[in-house]
């Protein structure tokens, strides 16, 4: 509790209020960097994305359409580009930020299961992150589109993001769109674009030639809010 804002347990309201309690002022420094890492926990995966394949784990891919909810157009825009995965733990910090300043462009509501997504079941689950339900949200950068993917899980009782509120529940049985291209819903870099209840999984796109993860990243390494992610390619 010494990094919360709030550091009085029994001023919290609900047992939800409490766990996606936000952190004191500079608790988080963001890092001079072109992408910063947008949560606390700890690398899944990262890569490149190829053939419409991201690596989930050993053995194991799934499709970049299928994550995003079908939609091959949107998918195309991240072939050859670089994904993320990092996993949010029970005990993390439950607050998604942004990576980079970003623009929304559109969240998509894709209803799915909702396995636990913890590293065993990471590994034994084929498809894990594209069967979850999901919500996944679309900006543009200031060097081309980017994707933050919500993953839920077992115990994920909501998924929220800043300009909605509450996405689930209700839980849906068809994919939903809201498209926010004719607002102007401009994000900075560290600003909580999100939040879980507990934990879960989050999934970055990112197109062909945009950035290089920093060579620190490795899998099941732990993260934290505001380190470096990655810098811009140099063209």
């Amino acid at each position: 509790m010494t990094e919360a804002a709030n550091p009085n347990i029994a001023s919290y309201a609900s047992f939800n209020e409490f766990f996606t309690r936000a952190l004191r002022p500079g608790a988080r420094p963001l890092a001079d960097a072109d992408f910063i890492c947008p949560v606390d926990g700890a690398i899944s995966q990262f890569g490149k994305i190829e053939q419409d394949q991201i690596f989930q784990a050993k053995g194991h891919n799934y499709s970049t359409t299928a994550l995003v909810g079908g939609n091959a157009e949107l998918a195309a825009q991240f072939e050859n580009g670089s994904f993320a995965t990092l996993y949010l733990s029970p005990r993390d910090y439950h607050r998604i930020h942004m990576p980079c300043d970003g623009r929304l462009l559109r969240m998509i509501y894709v209803p799915g299961s909702l396995f636990s997504v913890n590293p065993t079941t990471a590994r034994g689950v084929p498809g894990l992150f594209a069967r979850n339900e999901r919500v996944v949200c679309v900006f543009e950068g200031e060097s081309g589109p980017f994707v933050l993917t919500l993953v839920g899980a077992t115990i994920v009782g909501s998924m929220q993001t800043v300009w909605h509120g509450v996405v689930n529940p209700p839980r849906l049985d068809a994919v939903r769109e809201w498209h926010y291209d004719k607002q102007y819903l401009q994000l900075k870099k560290g600003e909580e674009m999100g939040r879980f209840l507990l934990g879960s999984t989050v999934v970055m796109l990112f197109p062909k030639d945009m950035l290089a993860f920093t060579p620190k990243w490795q899998p099941a390494g732990a993260v934290q809010l505001g380190e470096v992610m990655a810098n811009r390619v140099q063209q």
